[in-house]
Formats: structure tokens, C-alpha cells, sequence
């Protein structure tokens, strides 16, 4: 049985690894219009789930998080490319995060966050390249 802190760190990931890949998803549906790449990142996020919802839910504790407030290098961003590397890399981070601590109840779980994880990577290189040439 997995403890409220325990489900508190598996929700804010959860939520982060979904939000990191949605912003990137925009940029490549709306600003790129660029089908493939935002169709396998919204193929990407719809995997990032775990079935415990409403526990999950129950331990959101936003209130009380001791690192709420954005540091200055969260507040600032150049361009579209820092938007974007700073997206790629919380998603990753979450994941390999959810990669670790889902091995606690669920090894299956964690490899496919570990999958995640490394589409991500690849992703990221294909487009951070694709995006900076095209400037």
C-alpha cells in the first residue's frame, strides 16, 4: 500500500509529465502546424496514467508544497526553442522520477514510463534540431 506522501509525489509527476508534453504538443499543433510530431506527443501523453485517481487526487496538497513558488529561471524564457527545451526536460525529469518510485508497486508501470522517458529523448533531439535550423 503505497503512503499519502508516496501518492502526492506520483500525482505531482503525473501532472507534470502531462503538462511538459501538452506545451510542447501546442507548440507543434498550433505554432508549427506540424501533424506528426504533435499527434506522437498527444500519443505520448495519453499514456502517462496510473489507475488510483481518486487517491491521487486525495493527496494533492498544493497549500502546503514547500517549493510552490517559481524560481526567476522558471519566470523566464528567450524564445520558442528555450519554451521548448525547458518542456522537454520536466517531462523527462518526471518521468524518469515516476520510473523510479512506481517500481515501489508496479513494475509494469515503470517501464512504461521508462518508455516515455526515452520517446522523449529521441523527440527531443529530432525537433530541437528540426527547430533551430529552420530560425
Amino acid at each position: 500500500m503505497m503512503t499519502n506522501k508516496e501518492l502526492r509525489l506520483l500525482d505531482a509527476n503525473l501532472n507534470r509529465l502531462r503538462e511538459g508534453i501538452r506545451v510542447v504538443e501546442d507548440v507543434f499543433r498550433y505554432m508549427y502546424d506540424n501533424k506528426i510530431i504533435a499527434s506522437q506527443l498527444k500519443n505520448l501523453r495519453h499514456k502517462v496514467r496510473i489507475d488510483k485517481y481518486e487517491a491521487l487526487l486525495n493527496s494533492r496538497d498544493i497549500k502546503n508544497d514547500v517549493l510552490k513558488p517559481s524560481t526567476a529561471s522558471e519566470q523566464a524564457r528567450k524564445d520558442l526553442q528555450s519554451i521548448l527545451i525547458a518542456n522537454f526536460k520536466r517531462a523527462q525529469e518526471s518521468a524518469r522520477v515516476l520510473e523510479e518510485f512506481t517500481k515501489l508497486y508496479d513494475s509494469n508501470n515503470s517501464e512504461v514510463f521508462k518508455t516515455i522517458r526515452y520517446e522523449l529523448y529521441d523527440l527531443e533531439k529530432a525537433v530541437i534540431n528540426t527547430t533551430s535550423n529552420s530560425k
